[in-house]
């Protein structure tokens, strides 16, 4: 039987939570990716008049291609700092000393995901 098995079972378990996050994350940066493709294909068929054109070209700007990017980068960075929370947490678990948790991952990882997310809806309500 494994000294501490509940413990590890929680571990393992956040980390699929943050493995879960994170691509969820990196699919939605595909998705901006792949809508901005979208409009710069309107943007080229011939049947778009003057009005949809201009809504258009403000949607299809530098800011939904490189928020999508964002997105995906973010992810795989929050993989690899879940990867390496687990390995960490789970040596300390067998540790017998006590140790304080830490939220700085957490935090940082909520920090610049909800500032990705204010950043692309200010501007698809703004254009």
């Amino acid at each position: 039987m494994i000294r501490g098995y509940s413990d590890h079972a929680a571990n393992e378990r956040t980390f699929l939570a943050w493995l879960r996050t994170s691509i969820a994350v990196i699919a939605f940066g595909f998705v901006i990716e792949k809508f901005n493709l979208f409009v710069l294909t309107l943007l080229n068929a011939a049947s778009v008049d003057e009005a949809a054109r201009s809504r258009l070209e403000k949607l299809s700007g530098p800011l939904p291609e490189g928020a999508g990017r964002a997105f995906i980068i973010v992810g795989v960075i929050s993989i690899v700092v879940a990867t390496i929370r687990f390995v960490r947490t789970g040596r300390l678990l067998d540790d017998k000393a006590m140790h304080s948790p830490s939220i700085v991952p957490d935090l940082i990882f909520s920090v610049v995901l909800a500032s990705l997310l204010i950043v692309l809806s200010a501007y698809l309500l703004i254009g």
